[in-house]
């Protein structure tokens, strides 16, 4: 396992993950039922948290393992860098699915949305507000 970075994030009881094209993780500490991509709260990094490795290899347009990993449950999926992508915004991170690049997006052609994630981990992330981990790997 070649780790390239790691973000501990929390889950929160209005956690839905039903949306089809992202998934996000912020730092904001609250979630309405609004935000129906959002996987977690609480991040302990955002876009422009990220370390040096990890912005060095995403800034290559290379492809990254992303594995979210729960207490009992685990899941993942892979996603692109892109030399486009700024990694500018102070608060949040979003996989895409799509190539749409801006300040919050940190991978894209990602192969899951939130909508395709376990529905395990999602109940436990939810149900439990555990804390999780969102790991970087090389897949190379």
């Amino acid at each position: 396992m070649n780790v390239l970075d790691t973000i501990k994030a929390y889950g929160h009881k209005n956690v839905q993950c039903c949306h089809t094209t992202t998934i996000e993780i912020t730092k904001d500490n609250f979630l309405t039922k609004r935000g129906n991509c959002i996987l977690g709260v609480n991040a302990s990094k955002a876009c422009s948290d990220l370390n040096l490795k990890l912005r060095n290899y995403i800034k290559d347009g290379k492809k990254i393992k992303v594995i979210i990993k729960g207490k009992s449950v685990s899941d993942s999926f892979y996603g692109y860098g892109h030399k486009n992508l700024s990694l500018k915004d102070p608060d949040d991170l979003v996989f895409r699915k799509s190539d749409y690049i801006c300040d919050r997006t940190i991978l894209i052609k990602c192969t899951k949305s939130s909508d395709d994630l376990s529905r395990d981990l999602i109940k436990e992330i939810r149900e439990k507000r555990i804390e999780f981990l969102v790991i970087f790997e090389k897949t190379d």
